[in-house]
């Protein structure tokens, strides 16, 4: 058996939108510089807190926290909205089928909170796809390995049966330190060089070129 674990901003569904937003007023209610809309998209994936950190090193701690609470109110209000932006990419739901229907184990490891990641799930009806979900309310963020450590022991498999699929280079980090397949995706907010140099094992340039990579 195999375990095939996702990431979710910028591999299965585009949230830099609301990313992005969430950030934008976080720094104009804390009095902060907005580092621009392409060094956000670099921390997609982390932790917010961690996230924070990066985009705002010279800031102090408290300005973190309040960064960070804005940001989290302005993204509830964003999902409040019947038009909010979070759209999966194209073909996530076909593969994630066929993917079910040949008997793997799916999981996902991401920087959003439980509530994030639930809310995003059910949305797009992807709520069952599952086994294991692990995220940054569940122990160390990215690169820290223990979310794939997390979601092995959830289903019981071993690092050479199991598989990370995302979009940067924390992604790739967090595969190679936990001993797992490498899978970069080139649609999501980090290059494909900076992936190759993170250690990524292949790289996708469609999410329906999985089940090649997987059968080879």
């Amino acid at each position: 058996m195999k375990l095939i674990v996702f990431d979710c901003d910028g591999t299965l569904v585009d949230g830099q939108h609301m990313i992005i937003d969430a950030m934008q007023t976080a720094c104009g209610a804390c009095d902060v510089v907005y580092p621009g809309d392409e060094a956000v998209r670099q921390i997609v994936g982390l932790s917010l807190h961690q996230a924070i950190e990066v985009c705002h090193p010279a800031e102090a701690a408290v300005t973190h926290l309040a960064l960070k609470d804005v940001f989290i109110e302005r993204f509830q209000q964003l999902r409040l909205q019947k038009d909010y932006e979070e759209p999966l990419y194209d073909g996530v739901v076909d593969v994630l089928d066929q993917l079910n229907d040949k008997g793997y184990f799916l999981g996902i490891a991401t920087g959003k909170s439980k509530r994030g990641l639930l809310s995003t799930l059910e949305n797009h009806g992807l709520s069952d796809y599952f086994l294991t979900l692990n995220t940054a309310d569940d122990g160390p963020g990215k690169p820290h390995p223990s979310m794939l450590h997390n979601a092995m022991k959830d289903v019981g498999v071993s690092p050479d049966q199991t598989w990370m699929i995302g979009d940067t280079t924390f992604d790739m980090e967090m595969a190679r330190t936990a001993e797992v397949k490498a899978v970069g995706v080139s649609w999501g907010y980090h290059e494909r060089a900076v992936l190759q140099q993170a250690g990524a094992h292949h790289i996708l340039d469609h999410i329906s070129d999985l089940h090649r990579v997987l059968e080879a």
